[in-house]
């Protein structure tokens, strides 16, 4: 099952983990199959939030929310429950500094037509 490991972190940790260590971490779960994808982010201040409402799209610079942690990187991990997913987001550098969500991800049903089955 993959789940999605979301990592935060605040603006006082955000370089505190080298990216040469969650490359490495993620090469390790690369050689054990367990990675699908990762990349860090760039600060939230680069962000630029979408919204539609009534038909009419609108944009903002900066994050939707005001929070003291912000979306650092991510991993996609392929683990065979929830109990596994913890383990490898244990695992992932930055969980020393911040945060690290562990979400599931689902798949989207889609039939022959286009539409969601």
């Amino acid at each position: 099952m993959k789940y999605l490991c979301l990592v935060y972190l605040d603006q006082e940790h955000w370089s505190a983990c080298p990216d040469n260590m969650c490359a490495a971490y993620g090469q390790s779960l690369a050689d054990r199959g367990q990675l699908l994808a990762a990349e860090p982010l760039h600060p939230a201040e680069t962000a630029t939030t979408v919204r539609v409402r009534n038909g009419q799209t609108a944009q903002y610079d900066g994050p939707f929310a005001e929070t003291k942690e912000q979306l650092a990187g991510f991993y996609l991990v392929d683990a065979k429950d929830l109990n596994e997913a913890i383990q490898i987001a244990s695992g992932i550098p930055p969980a020393r500094y911040g945060s690290v969500e562990v979400r599931p991800v689902r798949s989207l049903a889609i039939d022959q037509t286009g539409e969601p089955a």
